[in-house]
């Protein structure tokens, strides 16, 4: 069993949009998957409440006390725990941090987003110290456009800060970003755009995995 976050302070930076893909792919792979929706929107629980073929288990908890009580009866019960963190970083935000094993931070390449995200880094350290190391932390850009200055400038300035980054890059498509409203994932749907949207994350989260197992 593994408990992963996906996690950043600032909304709007697809923090439901990969728990909801990653907790898909995880059960197509044929992993049991339980998804802790966190955030006060509740766009997970309402995203899979629209996947008809969506056999996850998901439930709704925004208490700090709670999560740390719920999250580690469930990582008993499943091989893949997810969890889609609420914007801020709130009490709700260090408990899920207190029972984590990985946090994603998904960060746009703009320099709003990569200061979100070295905030959360900083907070994610403290815990580090605190619980021997744990959790590991990864950020992954997401909603990168295709061969602009902004995408490269914003790895160079990730690495340069130490930062831990995964290689793989989610770019802007429209056809994500319809996925909500379709009750769908990238996964569900055809055509040139939804095959490259589904291959993208395929490396993406095999890259997670892979750092869990590592």
């Amino acid at each position: 069993m593994a408990i992963v976050a996906i996690a950043n302070q600032k909304g709007g930076c697809a923090k439901s949009t990969t728990a909801v893909h990653f907790a898909y792919w995880l059960r197509l792979k044929g992993y049991q998957v339980a998804v802790i929706d966190a955030d006060a929107q509740r766009s997970s629980s309402i995203w899979f409440e629209g996947i008809a073929d969506a056999t996850v288990t998901v439930e709704v908890i925004q208490r700090a006390r709670r999560l740390l009580q719920r999250v580690p009866e469930l990582a008993t019960q499943f091989d893949y725990c997810i969890i889609d963190g609420p914007a801020g970083l709130s009490e709700a935000t260090k408990g899920i941090l207190a029972c984590a094993d990985l946090v994603v931070v998904p960060c746009q390449p703009t320099g709003v987003d990569l200061r979100s995200a070295a905030d959360a880094i900083r907070l994610i350290r403290r815990v580090q110290t605190a619980r021997k190391g744990l959790p590991d932390v990864k950020v992954v850009l997401n909603r990168a456009v295709k061969g602009t200055l902004l995408k490269n400038e914003a790895r160079e300035r990730l690495q340069k800060a130490g930062i831990p980054l995964l290689s793989t890059i989610i770019h802007q498509r429209q056809v994500i970003a319809d996925t909500f409203g379709q009750g769908a994932t990238v996964f569900h749907l055809a055509g040139s755009a939804a095959i490259e949207a589904s291959q993208e994350f395929e490396a993406l989260f095999t890259e997670i995995l892979a750092t869990l197992q590592a």
